[in-house]
C-alpha cells in the first residue's frame, strides 16, 4: 500500500510538473483517499483500492497532458 501511495505521488509530481494548482489539487486527492480508506480491513475491498489506485497512475502516466503557453496564439 505505501509503495503505490509513494508512487502515485512521484507520477503526480511528474505529470503536473510546474502546476502548482493541479499539484496540490492531486495531492490532496491522493491524501484523501488513503486516508478515507485506511481502516478498511476486508482483504477483498483493499484489493479492489488497490486496484483502483493503480489504473488511476496508469491513467496519470498516459493519458493526461500538460499544455505549455509559449506565445500570445499559441500552446
Amino acid at each position: 500500500v505505501l509503495k503505490l501511495f509513494k508512487l502515485l505521488h512521484r507520477t503526480r509530481q511528474e505529470v503536473f510538473k510546474n502546476d502548482t494548482r493541479a499539484l496540490e489539487a492531486a495531492r490532496q486527492k491522493i491524501n484523501e483517499e488513503f486516508k478515507n480508506n485506511q481502516d478498511e480491513t476486508s482483504e477483498e475491498k483493499i484489493n479492489e483500492l488497490l486496484k483502483m489506485a493503480s489504473d488511476v497512475e496508469v491513467i496519470l502516466r498516459t493519458s493526461v497532458i500538460q499544455a505549455v503557453h509559449t506565445d500570445s496564439n499559441k500552446i
